[in-house]
């Protein structure tokens, strides 16, 4: 065998493979176009119920004076040993 005879033979086989894998996914792209179209009518995706929104709990108008009082106690503990 010469060069060209070789050259020859490994064109040839350079298109073989190339024409599988076209084939392959050309085949592929068709076989999955088809089972979207077949999952879409058989399944349909389900439609969603949108439920009425929440309203937001308003805040309470008391503010217990317990509360008031522990949280200044605390502030003033913190800035007597921050000085």
């Amino acid at each position: 065998m010469n060069s060209t005879e070789l050259l020859m033979e490994g064109v040839d086989l350079m298109l073989m493979g190339m024409g599988a894998v076209f084939t392959f996914l050309i085949s592929l792209v068709i076989i999955v176009t088809l089972m979207s179209k077949l999952l879409g009518k058989y399944f349909p995706e389900a439609v969603p119920v949108s439920k009425p929104a929440r309203r937001a709990q308003p805040a309470p108008d008391v503010v217990d004076s317990e509360l008031i009082a522990v949280i200044t106690a605390a502030v003033k503990q913190h800035r007597s040993r921050a000085s």
